[in-house]
């Protein structure tokens, strides 16, 4: 009876851990679209870890935390950030609940649906993004379409 007990209080708290981490890392994502939302670079670029990359939608658009700063930073100086809904999340952890994987689809009003991957680790006791891609999804069909023109616009045979 004993032994029963034990493991249902320890698997109690286990899942109430994986619970509480995984609302920690989704208010870090949903912060992550609110303050870009609301043009807050500080704000924004402080849910990134040091070592962090950022990933665009441009193939060119892959960005150390540093470089990343200053874009957003520039851009989101005249008040003006960008705006995804995030509208379906799925997320992931490792055995030690020190990392963290996700996929979101997100709505932009101009663009449509987005994805969103990623990777968040703990430092210290705050979860960070420690990478984040941005991609617009090309359905299958219209694949060899858009694969052709992308290859036309930089110059690739």
């Amino acid at each position: 009876m004993k032994k029963i007990m034990v493991l249902l209080i320890f698997s109690n708290i286990a899942f109430t851990q994986n619970i509480k981490s995984t609302k920690d890392v989704e208010k870090v994502l949903d912060k992550l679209h609110l303050y870009a939302a609301e043009a807050n670079a500080k704000k924004y670029i402080d849910l990134f870890a040091d070592d962090a990359v950022f990933f665009g939608t441009d193939i060119s658009e892959r960005w150390p935390k540093v470089e990343f700063s200053n874009y957003a930073t520039d851009r989101m100086s005249s008040g003006t950030g960008w705006t995804y809904f995030m509208k379906e999340r799925n997320i992931y952890f490792s055995n030690d609940d020190k990392t963290a994987w996700f996929d979101e689809i997100l709505t932009n009003k101009g663009y449509g649906e987005f994805r969103g991957t990623g990777v968040l680790k703990m430092v210290g006791t705050q979860w960070k993004i420690a990478q984040y891609n941005l991609l617009l999804p090309i359905p299958n069909n219209l694949m060899k379409k858009y694969a052709f023109e992308i290859k036309a616009f930089y110059g690739q045979k």
